[in-house]
């Protein structure tokens, strides 16, 4: 199980913020090779003609899940992406997650056979869940939400609680894209305008020293749930109980 905990923070105390909690943080490997220690984070949501995993959260339902394929920076049919099922009890969540090149899930989603792609997929359990979650509740793209993750761990690792703390900036999103305009984005909404996404994320413990920087700084735990906030920012998205429209859309 994991927890992760949700600030919402103005884009004027990024400085500030970001040079408090420095000392106690050590680059994420991968960011740290990227420009200026961030890279672009793709998640194409998925949802149901009723749009129930938007308001399961809206409603504030204790156990909901989100179903989304995630890629990272600027991509390509040979870039390896995320097939991804977070579930929330309550607190912690959980997470089922399968790597595979992104040419593979496209094969999938036009109908490939699971059993011919075994050798490039990390994980066939976790796929098989992904597309039953896809196939047995008529899922369909709703999002791509889009932002730059700047992750830090924290100084002194311990595996088994793998603290981690990103900024996540410029939030933004695609409306009804299809799987394979992942990488793609042309027809951007930006959400939560003066502000940027902070994360706690942590397997056993919170570290002593967040909270007295959230109390210095006055961040407060809130449900800044990145597709909600893209929803409800993007005008071209209308998250009714049901959209026939919607229902009958395709993924390519």
């Amino acid at each position: 199980m994991r927890y992760e905990f949700k600030y919402l923070v103005p884009v004027e105390q990024y400085e500030s913020l970001r040079g408090a909690v420095l000392p106690f943080l050590r680059p994420d490997g991968f960011a740290a090779m990227q420009p200026d220690g961030r890279y672009t984070v793709r998640s194409i949501y998925f949802d149901t003609p009723g749009f129930e995993m938007y308001h399961t959260k809206i409603d504030g339902v204790a156990h909901r899940m989100k179903v989304r394929l995630r890629g990272y920076n600027r991509g390509d049919a040979s870039s390896r992406v995320f097939m991804e099922i977070k579930r929330k009890y309550e607190s912690p969540i959980l997470k089922n997650r399968c790597e595979a090149p992104y040419q593979a899930v496209l094969q999938l989603f036009k109908g490939q056979p699971l059993d011919g792609l075994h050798d490039v997929v990390s994980d066939p359990d976790n796929a098989r869940r992904f597309f039953y979650q896809i196939l047995s509740r008529n899922l369909r793209p709703v999002v791509n939400v889009i932002y730059e993750r700047e992750p830090y761990l924290g100084i002194h690792f311990d595996p088994e609680n793998d603290f981690r703390l990103t900024f996540d900036l410029h939030l933004r999103s695609v409306a009804y894209p299809s799987v394979e305009k992942l990488f793609h984005e042309s027809g951007t909404q930006f959400a939560f305008p003066g502000f940027f996404i902070m994360e706690v994320k942590f397997n056993r413990y919170c570290p002593a020293w967040i909270k007295p920087m959230l109390e210095d700084f006055q961040l407060r735990k809130e449900p800044a749930s990145k597709y909600v906030g893209a929803i409800n920012a993007n005008p071209f998205i209308k998250p009714s109980r049901f959209n026939d429209a919607f229902a009958k859309s395709a993924f390519l």
